[in-house]
């Protein structure tokens, strides 16, 4: 049996200081919760997940603004191309339109 004055170490012990609250209906300003524990690793945690938050927002920001930029560079480079493509195949359907047409319509000069 041991007879130091030190707890195991796996013994819980008491990390935060709880102070009675007053009975219901008896104050009229809510009761806050209780922080958590401000150790090092909840406090570490705590502040790595607020950054990474913030560079989420960032991150999302700036890459809605590259790509944008990315597709619009590419909407004004790929737009004379398609209006030449859209071009040809437009006098070519209406060719053979005409095409059809006039042999199917005998006596036309």
């Amino acid at each position: 049996m041991r007879s130091s004055s030190t707890p195991p170490r796996f013994v819980p012990t008491l990390t935060e200081v709880v102070r009675p609250t007053a009975p219901a209906g008896t104050s009229s300003e809510p009761v806050a919760p209780a922080a958590p524990p401000l150790d090092s690793s909840g406090l570490e945690e705590r502040v790595v997940l607020r950054v990474m938050q913030r560079v989420d927002l960032i991150l999302e920001r700036r890459l809605r603004e590259v790509v944008g930029q990315l597709i619009l560079e590419q909407t004004q480079t790929l737009a004379p191309r398609l209006r030449g493509e859209i071009e040809l195949v437009l006098r070519e359907t209406v060719s053979q339109a005409l095409a059809q047409e006039a042999s199917k319509t005998p006596g036309r000069p």
